[in-house]
């Protein structure tokens, strides 16, 4: 963890200091290698098994990613292509063979898939500990009990983001902007449970809010999860404050977040353009998977 604490009450100084998501990455990486290691010294191959569904190029690309990130961590990586006109149930079909396979500890289904089909009915077919997304229903509810399980990948990786960064979160005020399955909703339950790390005042507000930037405005640290470009600008910031743009959205190959880049002129610390939450949510989907691994062969 970095030393220099960012204090949420600060006032800027006209730069806010960057939270890259890249050394964070790294660090549990490592751990996950480590971890890796010594399962495979005791007979176990961790298996983080990948199903991409038609031929979208960002969709392919991104698997190619997590195919090399497996190689390098030691894990095996099953993968199966399906076409475009695969149908629900051949979708349903992959994901339950690699439920029945013992060698296989995480499965990912690539998102989004086709337009004819429907993710969410393929997420409940998976079996919950292989969720590596930790987005089924069952994980979902295990984190709203504060139970083990795999958790949301880009709400675990802002966790881990800040906590690196040495940002305090336990009794601070965080207010987050959006409440979508995969990160506003989650994000909040995860950084109100009672943790070092987390234990914080949290608010969710969404864009359905007809004055949500009276809310933003006092938060100490605010987090962008909304996925409308641009929305988060300086003067709904409050001056000092943290700024975490978890939400992004796509055109083509362009990325473009929530969080206007002229927050950094009234914010303390906030997050980078590119290379902010990204590395840390791939980190937490492997992180996911060994311990998926290590559950299954009854070590942890």
């Amino acid at each position: 963890m970095s030393s220099s604490a960012v204090s949420s009450g600060a006032v800027s100084s006209g730069t806010a200091r960057l939270l890259p998501g890249g050394p964070v990455a790294q660090q549990v990486l490592g751990e996950v290698a480590a971890e890796v290691a010594a399962l495979r010294a005791v007979g176990v191959t961790p298996s983080l098994a990948t199903v991409l569904v038609g031929d979208d190029d960002a969709s392919a690309g991104y698997i190619r990613i997590k195919q090399r990130q497996a190689a390098e961590l030691g894990f095996a990586s099953p993968h199966v292509h399906l076409s475009a006109s695969a149908s629900q149930a051949d979708l349903h079909r992959v994901i339950e063979e690699f439920n029945s396979d013992a060698g296989v500890h995480g499965v990912l289904v690539q998102h989004p898939i086709p337009g004819h089909l429907d993710y969410d009915r393929a997420l409940q077919v998976l079996d919950p500990d292989k969720d590596v997304d930790g987005m089924h229903p069952v994980n979902m509810g295990r984190l709203a009990l504060g139970l083990p399980g795999p958790l949301p990948c880009t709400p675990a990786g802002i966790e881990a983001l800040l906590a690196f960064h040495g940002v305090p979160v336990a009794g601070r005020e965080v207010v987050v902007l959006g409440r979508g399955a995969t990160l506003g909703r989650p994000l909040a339950m995860l950084l109100a449970q009672k943790r070092p790390t987390a234990n914080a005042a949290v608010t969710v507000v969404h864009t359905g809010v007809a004055d949500w930037p009276r809310y933003t405005r006092r938060a100490e640290i605010l987090v962008a999860a909304a996925g409308v470009p641009g929305i988060v600008r300086p003067e709904h910031v409050r001056p000092g404050a943290v700024v975490v743009g978890g939400g992004v959205r796509y055109e083509g190959r362009r990325l473009l977040p929530d969080v206007d880049e002229s927050c950094a002129g009234v914010a303390g610390a906030i997050t980078p353009r590119v290379g902010g939450v990204g590395p840390t949510t791939v980190a937490m989907l492997f992180r996911n998977a060994v311990v998926a691994a290590a559950r299954a062969a009854g070590l942890r």
